[in-house]
């Protein structure tokens, strides 16, 4: 598998800067689903280089699904340490306007395994 293309802060930012009214509920309106799906994308894969691994696995679907963070290294089955949520959960988590605790208690976002929590302290990413 080729490597990945690392991720451009700036592409990151402005991914992020078109979906954030409705990530901070200025607007009802959803953004275009390519506009959603290139800020999860980017997000996710922006995690995957800050924090580089295999023992964690963050999944957004439909759009993405990224390994993180040192240790073991899952190739098999269901990984013992996964973080699954919504992409709106995800980019909120993303941009420091929920914390993990928080999303993990309203129950938008499931996280498994004991070192699941660790993808906290990697956030956010990038505050709006």
């Amino acid at each position: 598998m080729a490597p990945r293309r690392p991720v451009d802060p700036a592409e990151l930012r402005a991914a992020l800067l078109r979906v954030g009214p409705w990530l901070r509920a200025e607007t009802d309106d959803a953004p275009a689903r390519t506009d959603l799906a290139t800020a999860v994308r980017l997000s996710a894969r922006a995690l995957e280089q800050v924090a580089p691994g295999s023992s964690v696995e963050v999944r957004v679907p439909p759009f993405v699904a990224v390994q993180c963070i040192e240790g073991p290294r899952h190739t098999r089955g269901t990984p013992p340490n996964v973080v699954e949520t919504d992409p709106r959960t995800w980019l909120r988590l993303a941009t420091g306007l929920v914390g993990f605790a928080d999303a993990a208690a309203e129950g938008s976002l499931d996280a498994s395994g004991s070192r699941a929590g660790e993808i906290a302290h990697w956030m956010p990413l990038l505050r709006l």
